[in-house]
């Protein structure tokens, strides 16, 4: 019998990696699911085939019928409030598999608690954008003992993911560590598409013409990064698919670890920077592309680009 699995934060990568648990997985009951905004449940119950996924109505009724508990949260505060939910239960025997991006240090913090209370913990964090995660297409990177990370990696390559980066036996604070300085390469990306088409508009050249170099030379999230700033996706989209509050904590956070290892990431700082002007800018529904926005209105240009 597969075990049960229970799938906590529906989010814009936690719907799309639970819909292909779901559709990809090995599972011969329904995956049991909880958000706190019970309508995502419903939402994603809708999409899904009939009877293939169970709304719990709190994480104790989910963590008492399940095997493996899957967490993707916002932010270190609300995962470590989720832990503390979930170790109100008896968990002898289970695996707690964290997907969230989080600090090193809260993630040694939260695996030593709940190994205290006798079950098992893999970190893994996963990169990708949210169509990467509705797509299977993610790449996850699994930390933890390799016993743990074994139960966890029927989940991963060919379900949530395309590829793994397997770290068995290594300390749960490097796959933290691998994701941040990860997600530093996604805000320069973002910094640098950003000023190279300001410049590009107001050099004369037109920002056309960059477009087609970067679709030619750098296909892929370049591209769409791209496209997502010259159709003024940026400042169109109803809601973020990268929030500027989640960006500006990865950064906060990468900083934070360049800090204890004696370096500094000056590209980051300028992107971080440009994060603050855009929620000042528009408040919590900035979207990290809209770095675009902020980079035009410091070089004289307006912040909507049509």
């Amino acid at each position: 019998m597969a075990p049960r699995l229970f799938w906590i934060g529906l989010g814009n990568m936690g719907r799309g990696m639970s819909a292909n648990i779901v559709e990809k997985a090995n599972l011969d009951q329904p995956l049991l699911i909880y958000n706190r905004t019970k309508q995502r449940c419903i939402d994603l119950s809708e999409k899904l085939p009939a009877g293939k996924t169970e709304i719990v109505d709190s994480i104790a009724e989910g963590v008492s019928k399940a095997d493996i508990i899957f967490n993707i949260l916002s932010n270190d505060a609300v995962v470590e409030a989720s832990i503390a939910e979930i170790l109100k239960n008896d968990v002898k025997g289970k695996l707690i598999i964290e997907c969230s991006t989080i600090h090193p240090d809260t993630t040694e913090k939260i695996a030593q608690q709940v190994e205290a209370a006798g079950a098992q913990f893999v970190a893994a964090p996963v990169f990708g954008a949210p169509a990467m995660a509705d797509a299977g297409q993610l790449v996850g990177v699994l930390a933890g003992p390799k016993a743990s990370v074994d139960r966890a990696r029927p989940y991963f390559k060919g379900v949530t993911s395309k590829a793994e980066i397997n770290m068995s036996d290594e300390p749960y604070r490097k796959a933290l560590t691998l994701k941040l300085i990860g997600n530093t390469f996604v805000l320069n990306m973002v910094e640098q598409l950003a000023e190279g088409h300001v410049l590009a508009e107001k050099s004369g050249l037109g920002t056309d013409y960059l477009h087609q170099w970067i679709e030619g030379m750098f296909p892929g999230p370049y591209a769409a990064y791209s496209t997502r700033m010259l159709t003024g996706d940026y400042h169109k989209r109803e809601y973020p698919l990268f929030t500027v509050d989640l960006a500006r904590k990865d950064a906060g956070h990468a900083m934070s670890l360049a800090k204890e290892a004696g370096v500094r990431l000056h590209n980051v700082e300028t992107g971080d920077a440009h994060l603050a002007e855009l929620k000042a800018h528009v408040g919590e529904k900035g979207d990290i592309a809209g770095i675009y926005g902020a980079v035009r209105m410091e070089n004289g240009l307006p912040y909507e680009n049509e």
